[in-house]
């Protein structure tokens, strides 16, 4: 198992500089992959292409690029000069994000989304291996067939015609379809005392495809909270949990909500939901049971990190993406350190 660094989102609270100053931190320590999110402030591609010219050997990885906001071959650009720029570090994942980002921000429609990535899945990998594209879906038709398009092929040689591809899933159907058309998976609250759960259908995804698990990636990104004080170091991430839970998405299309359900959470699940959408968010984060955040998170002091990560290593995850819910850069670059020391001492590394 490998270490990674999830950065999220510019918010608010942190700033560009931050991000780097972690991503040069996680490169220096040996770290295989650095992410970098988008909804509908800051777009993934920029700060990873910014990223990867400052840093030596770290992978940038999109967690994710939207699929509504971008054609397919659009992506298959970015990532091919995102790849070149690097040096061949990128990772490409995507996601279809929900209806309401999809529809309310870039007024694509939230209908069939297993579909909709089979298609552009195969577009990306047909550009990126400098193939014409031309593709008659139900989705996407290339080039438009009553136009005066036709099918073209990539304009430059990047260093690699296939680029790592990472899909964001959530429910069964949508971890099968991972399975059989991606080389992995970008997981979120990942209990890895599930973890069977999970990757049935992964398995049955890339039995399909004719491929076992053997090379596909099972990226999970985990909240990491240092102290010796477990429930203190939980409440730290119950507002995180909550806004998933709670607030991503309808009170009818919530994927999080539901995939807490099928965790066993149900009663709490609708509880955290009813209250954040109430706006009633700090009742929402206390109503997030404490079982939950210990079984997704990595929280309290070093030996207790060390052992999650054998945890989460022998529950089949490659690699461990941590994300740092810090107050300020300093206590994250701390913590980035204590995790690359705690997965030293937990004898996983590769």
């Amino acid at each position: 198992m490998r270490l990674g660094l999830s950065l999220g989102y510019q918010t608010s609270w942190t700033t560009p500089a931050d991000h780097l100053a972690l991503a040069q931190e996680a490169d220096r320590l040996g770290f295989s992959v650095v992410w970098a999110a988008e909804a509908y402030g800051s777009d993934a591609p920029s700060m990873l292409a910014w990223i990867a010219g400052q840093t030596r050997q770290i992978d940038v990885g999109a967690a994710v690029m939207q699929i509504p906001a971008r054609s397919p071959a659009m992506t298959a650009m970015t990532a091919a000069t995102i790849d070149t720029v690097s040096g061949g570090r990128f990772r490409l994942g995507l996601g279809v994000s929900g209806p309401q980002v999809s529809e309310g921000w870039h007024g694509v429609r939230f209908a069939k989304p297993l579909g909709r990535t089979r298609e552009y899945v195969d577009i990306v990998r047909l550009a990126l291996a400098r193939k014409p594209v031309a593709y008659a879906g139900q989705h996407f038709q290339l080039p438009l067939p009553d136009g005066a398009g036709k099918a073209l092929r990539l304009g430059f040689h990047p260093p690699r015609d296939t680029i790592p591809i990472y899909l964001a899933a959530v429910g069964p159907k949508n971890l099968e379809l991972t399975g059989e058309i991606a080389d992995g998976w970008l997981a979120i609250f990942f209990a890895p005392d599930a973890s069977g759960e999970y990757l049935q259908h992964i398995e049955r995804g890339r039995a399909k495809s004719g491929a076992g698990l053997s090379g596909f990636d099972v990226n999970v990104t985990a909240p990491l909270v240092l102290g010796d004080d477990i429930a203190a170091a939980a409440d730290v991430v119950r507002p995180h949990a909550a806004l998933y839970v709670g607030g991503m998405g309808s009170r009818d299309q919530n994927f999080y909500n539901q995939l807490a359900v099928r965790m066993g959470y149900e009663q709490e699940a609708a509880k955290v939901q009813e209250l954040y959408l109430a706006r009633q968010i700090r009742d929402a984060a206390a109503a997030v049971p404490q079982e939950f955040i210990e079984r997704v998170s990595l929280i309290g002091p070093p030996a207790r990190i060390a052992e999650r990560m054998r945890e989460y290593a022998a529950a089949g995850v490659g690699t461990l993406s941590v994300e740092l819910h810090a107050p300020d850069r300093e206590t994250a670059v701390t913590a980035l350190r204590v995790a690359a020391e705690a997965y030293e001492a937990s004898g996983v590394a590769v």
